[in-house]
Protein backbone atom coordinates (compact mmCIF):
# COMPACT_ATOMS: atom_id res chain seq x y z
CA UNK A 1 0.00 0.00 0.00
CA UNK A 2 2.93 2.36 0.67
CA UNK A 3 3.83 2.46 -3.03
CA UNK A 4 0.56 4.26 -3.68
CA UNK A 5 1.38 7.14 -1.32
CA UNK A 6 2.69 9.42 -4.15
CA UNK A 7 -0.65 8.97 -5.96
CA UNK A 8 -2.59 9.67 -2.77
CA UNK A 9 -0.45 12.75 -2.06
CA UNK A 10 -1.12 14.06 -5.57
CA UNK A 11 -4.86 13.65 -5.02
CA UNK A 12 -4.65 15.47 -1.70
CA UNK A 13 -2.90 18.47 -3.30
CA UNK A 14 -5.41 18.78 -6.12
CA UNK A 15 -7.41 21.46 -4.31
CA UNK A 16 -4.82 23.21 -2.17
CA UNK A 17 -7.18 25.65 -0.43
CA UNK A 18 -9.56 22.85 0.52
CA UNK A 19 -6.61 20.81 1.78
CA UNK A 20 -5.36 23.68 3.93
CA UNK A 21 -8.79 24.37 5.45
CA UNK A 22 -9.43 20.70 6.23
CA UNK A 23 -5.94 20.27 7.64
CA UNK A 24 -6.45 23.35 9.83
CA UNK A 25 -9.78 22.05 11.19
CA UNK A 26 -8.16 18.75 12.20
CA UNK A 27 -5.16 20.55 13.69
CA UNK A 28 -7.34 22.85 15.82
CA UNK A 29 -9.51 19.94 16.96
CA UNK A 30 -6.58 17.95 18.34
CA UNK A 31 -4.88 21.07 19.70
CA UNK A 32 -7.97 21.83 21.80
CA UNK A 33 -8.35 18.19 22.76
CA UNK A 34 -4.79 18.01 24.10
CA UNK A 35 -5.05 21.23 26.13
CA UNK A 36 -8.50 20.44 27.54
CA UNK A 37 -7.38 16.97 28.60
CA UNK A 38 -4.27 18.45 30.27
CA UNK A 39 -6.49 20.88 32.18
CA UNK A 40 -8.92 18.16 33.26
CA UNK A 41 -6.25 15.69 34.37
CA UNK A 42 -4.27 18.34 36.28
CA UNK A 43 -7.37 19.32 38.26
CA UNK A 44 -8.21 15.70 38.90
CA UNK A 45 -4.66 15.03 40.12
CA UNK A 46 -5.57 16.49 43.50
CA UNK A 47 -8.21 13.79 43.87
CA UNK A 48 -5.78 10.96 43.19
CA UNK A 49 -3.19 12.51 45.55
CA UNK A 50 -5.67 12.78 48.42
CA UNK A 51 -4.71 10.91 51.56
CA UNK A 52 -6.57 7.60 51.75
CA UNK A 53 -6.32 7.71 55.55
CA UNK A 54 -7.79 11.20 55.94
CA UNK A 55 -11.38 12.28 56.55
CA UNK A 56 -13.00 15.72 56.60
CA UNK A 57 -15.94 16.50 58.91
CA UNK A 58 -18.24 19.51 58.55
CA UNK A 59 -21.68 20.66 59.56
CA UNK A 60 -24.28 18.71 57.57
CA UNK A 61 -26.03 21.95 56.60
CA UNK A 62 -22.92 23.44 55.03
CA UNK A 63 -19.44 24.83 55.58
CA UNK A 64 -20.76 28.21 56.66
CA UNK A 65 -22.40 26.64 59.72
CA UNK A 66 -20.01 26.17 62.68
CA UNK A 67 -19.72 23.25 65.07
CA UNK A 68 -19.21 23.27 68.86
CA UNK A 69 -15.60 22.86 69.97
CA UNK A 70 -16.82 20.01 72.20
CA UNK A 71 -17.28 17.91 69.05
CA UNK A 72 -13.52 18.02 68.49
CA UNK A 73 -12.81 16.34 71.83
CA UNK A 74 -15.39 13.62 71.14
CA UNK A 75 -14.02 12.93 67.67
CA UNK A 76 -10.52 12.31 69.01
CA UNK A 77 -11.91 9.61 71.29
CA UNK A 78 -13.53 7.57 68.47
CA UNK A 79 -11.82 4.15 68.05
CA UNK A 80 -9.71 4.14 64.89
CA UNK A 81 -9.06 7.89 64.88
CA UNK A 82 -5.33 8.47 65.06
CA UNK A 83 -5.38 12.26 65.29
CA UNK A 84 -7.70 15.14 64.47
CA UNK A 85 -7.20 18.87 63.90
CA UNK A 86 -9.95 21.47 63.71
CA UNK A 87 -10.05 24.22 61.11
CA UNK A 88 -11.64 27.64 61.60
CA UNK A 89 -11.76 30.15 58.75
CA UNK A 90 -10.15 33.45 59.77
CA UNK A 91 -11.01 35.70 56.81
CA UNK A 92 -7.51 37.18 56.53
CA UNK A 93 -6.65 40.55 54.98
CA UNK A 94 -3.35 42.42 54.77
CA UNK A 95 -2.26 45.64 53.14
CA UNK A 96 0.27 45.43 50.32
CA UNK A 97 1.67 48.08 47.96
CA UNK A 98 -0.23 46.45 45.10
CA UNK A 99 -3.47 45.76 46.99
CA UNK A 100 -4.75 47.63 50.06
CA UNK A 101 -6.94 44.62 50.95
CA UNK A 102 -5.10 41.47 49.90
CA UNK A 103 -7.14 38.46 51.02
CA UNK A 104 -5.92 34.89 51.44
CA UNK A 105 -6.98 31.60 53.08
CA UNK A 106 -6.00 31.44 56.75
CA UNK A 107 -7.10 28.96 59.40
CA UNK A 108 -6.89 28.46 63.13
CA UNK A 109 -5.88 24.94 64.15
CA UNK A 110 -3.98 22.83 66.71
CA UNK A 111 -0.31 22.91 65.56
CA UNK A 112 0.90 19.46 66.68
CA UNK A 113 -2.26 17.70 65.53
CA UNK A 114 -2.30 19.54 62.20
CA UNK A 115 1.26 18.50 61.36
CA UNK A 116 0.39 14.91 62.31
CA UNK A 117 -2.70 14.90 60.10
CA UNK A 118 -0.58 16.17 57.18
CA UNK A 119 2.82 14.48 57.46
CA UNK A 120 3.55 15.49 53.86
CA UNK A 121 3.83 19.14 54.92
CA UNK A 122 7.50 20.13 55.23
CA UNK A 123 8.10 23.19 57.40
CA UNK A 124 11.39 25.07 57.24
CA UNK A 125 13.72 25.95 58.83
CA UNK A 126 14.41 22.88 60.92
CA UNK A 127 12.56 23.04 64.21
CA UNK A 128 9.94 25.48 62.89
CA UNK A 129 7.17 23.01 63.70
CA UNK A 130 8.21 22.95 67.38
CA UNK A 131 8.56 26.73 67.39
CA UNK A 132 5.01 27.07 66.09
CA UNK A 133 3.68 24.90 68.91
CA UNK A 134 5.48 26.99 71.57
CA UNK A 135 4.63 30.46 70.23
CA UNK A 136 0.95 31.32 70.71
CA UNK A 137 1.31 34.09 68.13
CA UNK A 138 3.22 31.82 65.80
CA UNK A 139 2.18 31.53 62.16
CA UNK A 140 3.28 29.12 59.44
CA UNK A 141 2.85 30.29 55.87
CA UNK A 142 2.68 28.36 52.60
CA UNK A 143 5.61 29.09 50.31
CA UNK A 144 3.34 30.41 47.53
CA UNK A 145 1.70 32.90 49.91
CA UNK A 146 5.06 33.88 51.43
CA UNK A 147 6.43 34.67 47.98
CA UNK A 148 3.31 36.60 47.03
CA UNK A 149 3.42 38.79 50.15
CA UNK A 150 7.24 38.90 50.43
CA UNK A 151 7.10 37.39 53.93
CA UNK A 152 10.01 35.61 55.56
CA UNK A 153 10.70 33.76 58.78
CA UNK A 154 11.16 36.20 61.63
CA UNK A 155 8.72 38.82 60.33
CA UNK A 156 6.08 40.17 62.69
CA UNK A 157 2.93 40.94 60.77
CA UNK A 158 -0.52 42.36 61.62
CA UNK A 159 -3.37 40.48 59.93
CA UNK A 160 -6.92 41.76 59.92
CA UNK A 161 -9.99 39.49 59.98
CA UNK A 162 -12.94 40.57 57.86
CA UNK A 163 -15.20 38.30 59.94
CA UNK A 164 -14.10 38.26 63.59
CA UNK A 165 -13.55 40.92 66.22
CA UNK A 166 -11.57 40.72 69.44
CA UNK A 167 -12.84 41.42 72.93
CA UNK A 168 -11.20 44.86 72.76
CA UNK A 169 -13.40 45.54 69.68
CA UNK A 170 -10.47 45.54 67.25
CA UNK A 171 -10.15 43.18 64.30
CA UNK A 172 -6.39 42.79 63.93
CA UNK A 173 -4.18 40.03 65.35
CA UNK A 174 -0.37 40.18 65.57
CA UNK A 175 1.66 37.21 64.36
CA UNK A 176 5.23 35.98 64.31
CA UNK A 177 6.13 34.08 61.15
CA UNK A 178 7.99 31.03 62.48
CA UNK A 179 8.03 28.80 59.40
CA UNK A 180 7.45 28.49 55.66
CA UNK A 181 6.00 25.19 54.48
CA UNK A 182 5.52 23.19 51.29
CA UNK A 183 2.89 20.52 50.73
CA UNK A 184 2.66 20.14 46.96
CA UNK A 185 -1.00 21.21 47.02
CA UNK A 186 -1.61 24.73 45.64
CA UNK A 187 -4.43 25.57 48.05
CA UNK A 188 -2.46 24.56 51.14
CA UNK A 189 0.70 26.25 49.87
CA UNK A 190 -1.26 29.47 49.34
CA UNK A 191 -2.63 29.49 52.91
CA UNK A 192 -1.48 30.27 56.44
CA UNK A 193 -2.14 28.56 59.80
CA UNK A 194 -2.33 30.06 63.28
CA UNK A 195 -2.82 28.60 66.76
CA UNK A 196 -6.46 27.94 67.60
CA UNK A 197 -6.07 28.90 71.28
CA UNK A 198 -4.63 32.32 70.41
CA UNK A 199 -7.51 32.94 68.00
CA UNK A 200 -10.26 31.54 70.24
CA UNK A 201 -9.36 33.29 73.48
CA UNK A 202 -9.53 36.74 71.86
CA UNK A 203 -12.92 36.36 70.12
CA UNK A 204 -15.71 38.77 70.92
CA UNK A 205 -18.27 36.35 69.44
CA UNK A 206 -18.14 32.83 68.03
CA UNK A 207 -15.97 31.57 70.88
CA UNK A 208 -15.54 27.80 71.27
CA UNK A 209 -16.80 27.09 67.75
CA UNK A 210 -14.97 25.41 64.86
CA UNK A 211 -15.56 25.20 61.12
CA UNK A 212 -14.47 21.68 60.20
CA UNK A 213 -12.26 18.83 61.41
CA UNK A 214 -9.53 17.01 59.51
CA UNK A 215 -9.16 13.42 60.74
CA UNK A 216 -6.38 10.91 60.17
CA UNK A 217 -7.32 7.28 60.82
CA UNK A 218 -5.17 4.31 61.79
CA UNK A 219 -6.40 2.09 58.94
CA UNK A 220 -7.32 3.60 55.58
CA UNK A 221 -9.44 0.53 54.79
CA UNK A 222 -11.72 1.46 57.70
CA UNK A 223 -12.16 5.12 56.66
CA UNK A 224 -15.79 4.74 55.60
CA UNK A 225 -16.74 2.81 58.74
CA UNK A 226 -15.03 5.35 61.00
CA UNK A 227 -16.78 8.20 59.18
CA UNK A 228 -20.13 6.58 59.98
CA UNK A 229 -19.15 6.14 63.64
CA UNK A 230 -18.21 9.80 63.91
CA UNK A 231 -21.44 11.03 62.33
CA UNK A 232 -23.45 8.66 64.55
CA UNK A 233 -22.15 10.56 67.60
CA UNK A 234 -24.00 13.69 66.55
CA UNK A 235 -27.20 12.29 65.07
CA UNK A 236 -30.35 14.17 66.09
CA UNK A 237 -28.26 16.94 67.63
CA UNK A 238 -28.68 20.63 66.88
CA UNK A 239 -25.59 20.42 64.63
CA UNK A 240 -25.44 17.11 62.77
CA UNK A 241 -22.26 16.33 60.88
CA UNK A 242 -21.24 14.90 57.53
CA UNK A 243 -17.89 13.13 57.25
CA UNK A 244 -16.30 12.21 53.92
CA UNK A 245 -12.96 10.92 52.74
CA UNK A 246 -10.53 13.60 51.65
CA UNK A 247 -10.93 12.38 48.07
CA UNK A 248 -14.68 12.99 48.18
CA UNK A 249 -14.07 16.35 49.83
CA UNK A 250 -11.79 17.48 46.98
CA UNK A 251 -14.30 16.24 44.41
CA UNK A 252 -16.94 18.33 46.16
CA UNK A 253 -14.81 21.47 45.87
CA UNK A 254 -13.96 20.82 42.22
CA UNK A 255 -17.66 20.33 41.52
CA UNK A 256 -18.29 23.88 42.77
CA UNK A 257 -16.90 25.24 39.49
CA UNK A 258 -18.97 22.81 37.43
CA UNK A 259 -18.82 19.25 36.19
CA UNK A 260 -15.42 19.53 34.50
CA UNK A 261 -15.66 16.10 32.97
CA UNK A 262 -18.96 16.99 31.31
CA UNK A 263 -17.71 20.41 30.17
CA UNK A 264 -14.52 19.04 28.63
CA UNK A 265 -16.35 16.12 27.02
CA UNK A 266 -19.04 18.40 25.55
CA UNK A 267 -16.54 20.84 24.07
CA UNK A 268 -14.38 18.02 22.70
CA UNK A 269 -17.35 16.25 21.12
CA UNK A 270 -18.53 19.47 19.48
CA UNK A 271 -15.08 20.16 18.06
CA UNK A 272 -14.57 16.60 16.83
CA UNK A 273 -18.06 16.43 15.32
CA UNK A 274 -17.38 19.59 13.31
CA UNK A 275 -13.98 18.28 12.26
CA UNK A 276 -15.50 14.97 11.17
CA UNK A 277 -18.12 16.70 9.03
CA UNK A 278 -15.49 18.89 7.36
CA UNK A 279 -13.18 15.95 6.65
CA UNK A 280 -15.94 13.62 5.40
CA UNK A 281 -17.32 16.36 3.15
CA UNK A 282 -13.86 17.01 1.74
CA UNK A 283 -13.33 13.33 0.98
CA UNK A 284 -16.77 13.01 -0.64
CA UNK A 285 -16.11 16.01 -2.87
CA UNK A 286 -12.70 14.64 -3.79
CA UNK A 287 -14.15 11.28 -4.85
CA UNK A 288 -16.94 12.92 -6.88
CA UNK A 289 -14.42 15.06 -8.73
CA UNK A 290 -12.37 11.99 -9.61
CA UNK A 291 -15.25 9.87 -10.90
CA UNK A 292 -13.75 9.64 -14.39
CA UNK A 293 -10.30 8.76 -13.03
CA UNK A 294 -11.73 6.03 -10.83
CA UNK A 295 -13.46 4.57 -13.87
CA UNK A 296 -10.16 4.58 -15.75
CA UNK A 297 -8.40 2.87 -12.83
CA UNK A 298 -11.04 0.15 -12.83
CA UNK A 299 -10.64 -0.42 -16.59
CA UNK A 300 -6.89 -0.84 -15.97
CA UNK A 301 -7.59 -3.67 -13.52
CA UNK A 302 -7.66 -1.88 -10.15
CA UNK A 303 -9.88 -4.01 -7.91
CA UNK A 304 -12.62 -2.74 -5.61
CA UNK A 305 -10.47 -3.48 -2.55
CA UNK A 306 -7.59 -1.38 -3.88
CA UNK A 307 -9.90 1.51 -4.75
CA UNK A 308 -11.33 1.45 -1.21
CA UNK A 309 -7.82 1.24 0.23
CA UNK A 310 -6.63 4.28 -1.74
CA UNK A 311 -9.54 6.43 -0.57
CA UNK A 312 -9.13 5.31 3.06
CA UNK A 313 -5.37 5.89 2.87
CA UNK A 314 -5.99 9.43 1.65
CA UNK A 315 -8.38 10.06 4.55
CA UNK A 316 -5.97 8.53 7.09
CA UNK A 317 -2.98 10.54 5.86
CA UNK A 318 -4.98 13.75 6.08
CA UNK A 319 -6.33 13.01 9.57
CA UNK A 320 -3.06 11.67 10.99
CA UNK A 321 -0.95 14.52 9.66
CA UNK A 322 -3.34 17.20 10.95
CA UNK A 323 -3.86 15.40 14.24
CA UNK A 324 -0.16 14.84 14.91
CA UNK A 325 0.71 18.47 14.15
CA UNK A 326 -2.15 19.67 16.37
CA UNK A 327 -1.16 17.36 19.20
CA UNK A 328 2.47 18.39 18.84
CA UNK A 329 1.50 22.05 19.16
CA UNK A 330 -0.66 21.18 22.17
CA UNK A 331 2.33 19.46 23.77
CA UNK A 332 4.54 22.52 23.24
CA UNK A 333 1.86 24.87 24.55
CA UNK A 334 1.24 22.65 27.57
CA UNK A 335 4.95 22.82 28.45
CA UNK A 336 4.84 26.62 28.29
CA UNK A 337 1.60 26.77 30.29
CA UNK A 338 2.97 24.31 32.83
CA UNK A 339 5.72 26.82 33.62
CA UNK A 340 3.25 29.69 33.94
CA UNK A 341 0.77 27.66 36.00
CA UNK A 342 3.24 25.76 38.17
CA UNK A 343 2.08 27.56 41.31
CA UNK A 344 -1.68 27.33 40.78
CA UNK A 345 -2.07 24.22 38.63
CA UNK A 346 0.90 21.90 39.11
CA UNK A 347 1.02 18.81 36.95
CA UNK A 348 -0.43 20.59 33.90
CA UNK A 349 0.80 18.29 31.14
CA UNK A 350 -0.37 16.01 28.36
CA UNK A 351 0.10 12.50 29.68
CA UNK A 352 0.73 9.23 27.90
CA UNK A 353 -2.90 8.15 28.18
CA UNK A 354 -3.98 11.32 26.36
CA UNK A 355 -1.46 10.72 23.58
CA UNK A 356 -2.64 7.13 23.19
CA UNK A 357 -6.30 8.15 23.12
CA UNK A 358 -5.52 10.85 20.54
CA UNK A 359 -3.79 8.32 18.30
CA UNK A 360 -6.80 5.99 18.47
CA UNK A 361 -9.14 8.89 17.66
CA UNK A 362 -7.03 9.92 14.66
CA UNK A 363 -7.24 6.43 13.21
CA UNK A 364 -10.95 6.15 13.97
CA UNK A 365 -11.82 9.54 12.47
CA UNK A 366 -9.67 8.84 9.42
CA UNK A 367 -11.51 5.58 8.77
CA UNK A 368 -14.96 7.02 9.50
CA UNK A 369 -14.53 10.11 7.31
CA UNK A 370 -13.24 8.01 4.42
CA UNK A 371 -15.66 5.09 4.76
CA UNK A 372 -18.66 6.42 2.82
CA UNK A 373 -16.61 8.03 0.01
CA UNK A 374 -14.62 4.79 -0.37
CA UNK A 375 -17.84 2.78 -0.63
CA UNK A 376 -19.09 5.24 -3.25
CA UNK A 377 -15.91 4.68 -5.25
CA UNK A 378 -16.13 0.90 -4.85
CA UNK A 379 -19.73 0.71 -6.06
CA UNK A 380 -19.10 2.97 -9.02
CA UNK A 381 -19.59 1.12 -12.33
CA UNK A 382 -17.02 1.68 -15.04
CA UNK A 383 -19.64 2.63 -17.67
CA UNK A 384 -21.31 5.16 -15.32
CA UNK A 385 -17.94 6.60 -14.29
CA UNK A 386 -16.78 7.14 -17.87
CA UNK A 387 -20.16 8.56 -18.88
CA UNK A 388 -20.10 11.12 -16.05
CA UNK A 389 -16.55 12.03 -16.90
Amino acid sequence: MFRWIPLVWANLRRRKLRLVLTFASILVAFLLFGLLEAFRTSLSAGVTMAGADRLVLRNKIGLTQPLPLAYYEKIKAVPGVRVAASNSWFGAEVRTPQNPKAQFPMFATQPAAFLDVYPNIKVSPAGAGKAWQKDRQGLIVGHLLARQLAWKVGDRVPIRSNIWRKTDNTDTWQFNIVGIYESGAPFLDGSAYMQFDYYNEALLFGKDMIGSVNIRVDDAAQSAAIAKKVDALFENSTAETETNTEKEWIKHWIAQIGDLGMIVTSVTLAVFFTMLLVTANRMAQSVRERTNEIGVLKTLGFGAGLIVGLVLLESLILTLSGGLVGLGLAKLLSMALAFLLKDNLPGFAIGGSTLLLAAVLMLAFGLISGLWPSLMAMRLKVVDALRRG
